[in-house]
């Protein structure tokens, strides 16, 4: 896809199973023109990803079916789609140790202000 810039859109893909969260990144990473993909499950996500090839994933801690920290590990594992940054992203008061235990190169607490949002995509991307 090509902005109005002429540049490629970069692509991210949220893995959450929380509709009204999903709505509001989906809107704010929409309006930063990003395009963005939602899924609100885990359920062969190697494959959705590797169908997307995107710039970054956003992954949520408790998704069905397998949760954020086994799917992470499967991307990482996996040559073609090892290289994409995730941002782990989770109400759990542990969140860093989570992610870190997940391999993602970022993490973003919930509840997280949107600025917050647009700036550790932005920060993965560059």
């Amino acid at each position: 896809m090509i902005n109005a810039m002429g540049a490629d859109k970069k692509t991210v893909i949220i893995f959450d199973d929380d509709e009204d969260i999903i709505a509001i990144c989906q809107y704010i990473l929409e309006e930063n023109g990003y395009e963005v993909h939602t899924f609100t499950d885990c359920i062969d996500p190697v494959a959705k990803v590797e169908r997307l090839n995107p710039d970054v994933i956003l992954m949520d801690n408790w998704i069905p079916d397998e949760g954020g920290i086994v799917t992470t590990q499967k991307l990482k594992k996996t040559k073609s789609v090892k290289d994409i940054p995730v941002i782990y992203f989770s109400a759990n008061s542990d969140i860093k140790a989570l992610a870190d235990a997940a391999g993602a190169q970022a993490y973003l607490a919930k509840p997280f202000e949107l600025e917050e949002l647009e700036n550790i995509v932005s920060k993965m991307l560059n």
